[in-house]
């Protein structure tokens, strides 16, 4: 199976113009390689004042790890897909370059995740031209419409990784 442009838009809900990466490289149980090109692109949502921050690196490592859902949680025989997660928060985020729009070659976004079944933590970088242009981690939240409301305070404390009381 070629996992490419065409089959990561039937496993991810970002469509048209927003849909962002263009293949995986390759993938196990805890990491995905994704490739993209579409920070080149002009007419890319993302982009502000005519140029692509570096700081919407983020959402290109966070469509990795949609797909990289998407593959662990293959649909079932009834049709079941892989759960629905949000971006809950970054940390840790380093930003080595201001922009991506002026990097000349393919964008490699590598994720790992580091913890989690129901919630997630990974970490993540964007790399070009031979270097890391952003990394850092994120925790996303499985399944919302079911089970958000469970979640207080502190439990979202504990699924970013942070101190509580």
């Amino acid at each position: 199976m070629q996992l490419d442009r065409q089959w990561i838009a039937g496993q991810i809900p970002h469509q048209g113009s927003m849909h962002l990466l263009d293949a995986v490289e390759r993938w196990d149980e805890s990491t995905i390689t994704c490739t993209a090109t579409s920070h080149r692109w002009e007419t890319l949502p993302l982009r502000a004042h005519g140029r692509l921050g570096a700081a919407c690196g983020i959402e290109y490592a966070a469509q990795a790890m949609a797909v990289h859902g998407a593959l662990l949680c293959p649909a079932t025989e009834r049709g079941d897909a892989a759960k629905v997660g949000y971006l809950i928060s970054v940390r840790d985020v380093v930003l080595r370059v201001s922009r991506l729009d002026d990097i000349d070659g393919d964008l490699t976004i590598t994720a790992e995740k580091l913890a989690g079944q129901h919630n997630l933590l990974y970490r993540f970088a964007v790399l070009g031209q031979g270097r890391v242009l952003l990394d850092g981690r994120a925790a996303l939240l499985l399944d919302t419409n079911s089970s958000a409301a469970m979640y207080t305070p502190v439990a979202l404390a504990e699924i970013r990784g942070e101190p509580h009381a």
